[in-house]
């Protein structure tokens, strides 16, 4: 997790905290491990920083360096070059298709006829014991994954207070009209 830019600030024009993951980023236990692979655990991300990751997936691997400010430059500068291999990259990007693409994936109703659209549904809740009904943050992730198209576009769409609006399912027609909208 260090190596994709945990715990490292992030050279941005606003001030953020840094991502970071577990108490101390130690994980006690291979059981918070898991409950972190599902966010159900201790990680704490950046939403900039996951624009970063997400972008290797169409990058060869290389987390792009996020900026403010419109840039007329096609050439990206990098934040992490290296981040995931190149093979790593394009395995996570044709799963993250699936789970638009498939039928049976999670964020099925943002598929785009004519646009292939890769992306990732999570529910975090927020809760002191499984016990309890706690608040949940809806996350979905996304971007064109389509080679042919000239087309760019990524978007990672977080909103706190989803339990009782379909969890990361309330992000998912939202971020199909933004992107629709680019499409066009």
């Amino acid at each position: 997790m260090n190596r994709i830019g945990f715990n490292k600030s992030i050279d941005f024009a606003q001030a953020m905290s840094a991502s970071q993951y577990a108490n101390n980023n130690s994980f006690d236990s291979e059981i918070q491990i898991a409950d972190t692979g599902y966010g159900q655990g201790q990680v704490l991300v950046n939403p900039v920083h996951v624009a970063s990751i997400y972008s290797a997936f169409v990058n060869e691997g290389n987390m792009i360096k996020p900026y403010i400010e419109y840039k007329e430059s096609n050439v990206p500068e990098y934040y992490i070059e290296g981040a995931f291999s190149k093979d790593a990259a394009n395995t996570i990007k044709e799963d993250l298709v699936q789970v638009v693409e498939n039928p049976n994936g999670t964020a099925h109703s943002a598929k785009i006829d004519g646009t292939k659209i890769a992306g990732k549904t999570g529910t975090a809740e927020l809760k002191t014991s499984k016990d309890e009904n706690g608040a949940e943050i809806g996350w979905f992730n996304c971007f064109i994954a389509d080679e042919n198209s000239n087309k760019q576009a990524l978007i990672i769409s977080m909103v706190d207070g989803v339990e009782n609006r379909g969890g990361s399912h309330y992000l998912l027609p939202k971020a199909k009209a933004i992107l629709e909208k680019i499409i066009k």
